[in-house]
């Protein structure tokens, strides 16, 4: 009788300890998304880098067996006829073509490399992501000098329960994100032309819904 009550507290204590570590695995906090800066500071010094799923021309002169067209792999790398990795996430154009340069002296002689890219997507600390109550919330592609009411308008605007003049703006700069209120509401709704700012690449717009 008594290894039976043995038994039955012996189980009972393995079952008490096995959920207070699921519930401890379930409390545990993930540590925070790392931050990306972004190479733009300035809407004046923009450069295109490229990213994943982007789809570059490589013209090597003199030597069609080298060139081609390749898409960027997830990991940011592509694969050529002579190199299975090149690291190309990050650069400009000019810069990878520099580098092929590099890379390929080792098998020809004076190589000369273009390089243009076909499909635009870039990387992700370049994207300006919009979410919360935008009526398209979504990541959009960076271009020179677009401002607030140009992401507004890719996006097309702010649903009707949306509470546009608290919606904020995270910009990272010097590794350190930093919160700025935006007016959408003046802006989107009312026209109010003066609520426009410039964006960044990289930027994280959140849009709040209103409380009635």
């Amino acid at each position: 009788m008594n290894n039976k009550l043995n038994v039955k507290i012996t189980f009972s204590a393995l079952v008490a300890a096995t959920l207070l570590l699921s519930g401890c695995a379930q409390n545990s906090t993930l540590p925070r998304a790392s931050v990306q800066n972004s190479v733009t500071t300035s809407v004046d010094n923009y450069q295109y880098l490229i990213g994943p799923d982007d789809s570059l021309t490589i013209f090597v002169w003199r030597n069609p067996e080298l060139s081609g067209n390749f898409i960027v792999r997830p990991d940011g790398k592509i694969s050529t006829s002579l190199i299975e990795d090149v690291e190309v996430s990050g650069k400009t154009p000019t810069q990878l073509a520099r580098d092929m340069e590099l890379i390929l002296a080792k098998y020809i002689r004076d190589p000369v490399v273009t390089v243009s890219v076909n499909n635009f997507v870039g990387p992700y600390s370049e994207q300006v992501r919009v979410i919360g109550q935008a009526l398209n919330p979504q990541a959009v592609n960076y271009r020179q000098y677009m401002t607030l009411l140009d992401v507004m308008i890719t996006v097309g605007g702010l649903t009707e329960f949306a509470d546009g003049n608290n919606a904020k703006l995270v910009r990272t700069t010097n590794g350190s994100q930093r919160t700025y209120n935006i007016r959408l509401d003046d802006l989107v709704r009312e026209g109010e032309i003066s609520a426009n700012v410039d964006i960044l690449p990289g930027d994280i717009i959140i849009v709040p819904e209103a409380w009635f």
